[in-house]
């Protein structure tokens, strides 16, 4: 070989190992979303009636941004849980009212948000709405909120009731003057719910179902959705005049966190 054959061998063997060294690597395939379970079903699929306002998709929450999860405002439980509903609903329409869901099934990835949220104590955005009276400190310790959520499940649902006919809750507007969660009616945020003595997700003793400060119609009307519930299997959550859980659940142990949308529901019915 002559003296050039080699130098030229040289450069083609390092262009080579160059080459080798700095071509982009192949971009690992994408890690698919998580798919619901079978027995999991949009609300609307199984009775389009009940009124749906899901809070977490919107920015009137307590963190005061949309969730981490919710990419459609889309109530999902599991069909036992959905099916139970509309036996509450086929009670309460004839009486003039309607069911009204605030959040239903919750994925893990919102859960987290919420405890990165509660443990940053310079984010305090929303807190003369709806924790005014409760150190932010103290969010964990108090339960306000916990590292997993019995909605996470899918069996759990966030409810009121509206007189109908219903009129339409206006939008929150980003930056709008805060009331109390637990100021009167005419005062604190509009909700065409009935009047059940606090706003949805209120962190205040007030919000405890049988709080005995909570009387007349206010009481009434909280008795009046727990009557209709209970009958059908669902147990509230004595701290909170909203949240219900059907019985027995179907999936008692296990935390789901597909994202709040159809696609994880394609192909169920």
């Amino acid at each position: 070989m002559t003296q050039l054959s080699a130098a030229v061998c040289a450069l083609v063997t390092t262009l080579a190992a160059l080459t080798a060294t700095t071509a982009p690597a192949a971009s690992a395939p994408a890690t698919p979303e998580p798919r619901a379970p079978k027995d999991f079903v949009a609300l609307s699929s199984v009775d389009p009636t009940i009124i749906q306002e899901v809070r977490y998709f919107t920015l009137h929450n307590f963190v005061g941004e949309r969730i981490d999860g919710y990419r459609e405002p889309l109530c999902i439980l599991t069909r036992p849980a959905a099916r139970a509903l509309h036996e509450a609903q086929r009670k309460l329409l004839p009486r003039g009212y309607s069911l009204k869901v605030y959040d239903c099934y919750r994925p893990q990835r919102a859960v987290d948000h919420f405890v990165r949220w509660a443990k940053d104590p310079d984010d305090q955005a929303m807190k003369a709405e709806f924790y005014p009276n409760v150190d932010k400190s103290r969010l964990f310790a108090d339960g306000y909120i916990a590292e997993k959520s019995g909605h996470s499940r899918g069996s759990t649902v966030d409810l009121t009731v509206v007189r109908l006919p219903a009129t339409p809750t206006r939008p929150y507007r980003p930056g709008e003057h805060l009331t109390p969660c637990f100021a009167g009616q005419d005062e604190r945020f509009p909700d065409n719910s009935v009047d059940m003595g606090t706003g949805y997700d209120c962190f205040d003793t007030l919000s405890h179902t049988l709080d005995p400060r909570i009387q007349g119609e206010q009481r009434a009307n909280r008795v009046l959705l727990k009557s209709t519930l209970k009958s059908l299997g669902f147990v509230n959550l004595a701290e909170e005049w909203w949240h219900y859980t059907f019985k027995p659940e179907a999936h008692p142990d296990t935390y789901f966190d597909f994202p709040v949308s159809r696609r994880p529901l394609a192909g169920h019915r």
